[in-house]
């Protein structure tokens, strides 16, 4: 019997916590032409109209689903608030360095790839904001309605001069057809598209709050070197200088605690050795001054700023 190596693959990368084993076919455009139609997804939130999913990037991690976008608990996030919450520039930089990165998701048609059914299509910010403009030209409108919509055009090429990790850096971009075109000709196949659209959600597992305090931990350790290099499907990484400035931080947390505390309510040196440093750092920083504006509205204002 032969052996699937694709299969053998895509098992190691589940059990690393990469990817779940997934029949989402994803769809990356190489270099040339191509046409797409983007199909609707059910049940978006409002405002939304690709699947949008939130991942951490800590050191060598290709991405861990934030638990807060599905109303988990999440020891990054409250990391996050914590370190926020001191004012301090440095801890803001921090907060930064470990918040949650964007990915957006299109269920596409490829022309010429019919047979493949409906694939998925990851991309990041310059994308999704063209993509949206769209919508809001009224010669254009809602491209994805199966009647009315219209197909795009998908340009990659190279930058001339440009480069990064040693490879030409590409330029995508996008334009829509000049005249709207139903998603297929035949109704019955274009329904069974509709109805069968990719769990993009499902392609990864979703952590516990343990598995995440731990990531953290060995982020924060330095036990996984980090890069400002793109993750497969685009996504940035945090750096090697925020594990050094993370380290430093939690040393000067710990200093000035230290220095203002009570010795009658010193823990014993037993105690703090049982405890993680995400916990540490997270109880510590509670009695760090907070900012005269409210801490949401702070908090609001630092997931929005790039």
């Amino acid at each position: 019997m032969a052996v699937d190596l694709n299969a053998i693959r895509a098992k190691i990368a589940e059990l690393n916590g990469e990817r779940k084993q997934s029949n989402v076919q994803m769809w990356k455009p190489g270099i040339g032409e191509h046409k797409v139609r983007v199909l609707p997804w059910k049940n978006l939130k409002d405002g939304e109209v690709f699947k949008e999913l939130w991942f951490y990037y800590l050191g060598d991690e290709r991405g861990l689903l934030a638990p807060n976008q599905f109303g988990k608990a999440d020891p990054i996030n409250d990391l996050m608030r914590k370190l926020y919450s001191t004012g301090k520039a440095e801890d803001k930089l921090i907060a930064n360095k470990l918040r949650a990165k964007m990915r957006s998701y299109a269920a596409v048609i490829v022309r010429g790839e019919e047979s493949k059914g409906v694939q998925v299509w990851a991309f990041g910010k310059p994308i999704h904001a063209r993509l949206l403009s769209f919508w809001v030209d009224e010669e254009i409108g809602d491209i994805t309605d199966p009647n009315s919509g219209f197909d795009l055009k998908v340009t990659v090429s190279h930058i001339a001069g440009k480069m990064f990790n040693g490879k030409p850096s590409l330029d995508t971009t996008i334009d829509p057809a000049r005249r709207p075109s139903k998603l297929c000709d035949d109704a019955k196949q274009s329904q069974l598209w509709l109805e069968n659209l990719p769990d993009v959600a499902g392609m990864w597992p979703q952590k516990t709050a343990q598995e995440i305090e731990t990531a953290l931990n060995n982020w924060m350790s330095g036990g996984a070197a980090s890069s400002d290099d793109k993750a497969s499907d685009g996504a940035s990484r945090g750096t090697a200088k925020g594990v050094d400035a993370l380290d430093d931080l939690v040393a000067d947390v710990k200093s000035e605690v230290k220095a203002s505390a009570p010795k009658a309510e010193a823990k014993t040196e037993e105690t703090k050795k049982s405890k993680t440093k995400a916990t540490k750092v997270a109880e510590e920083t509670e009695e760090a001054p907070a900012k005269s504006k409210d801490l949401d509205a702070a908090f609001a204002e630092l997931m929005e700023d790039e």
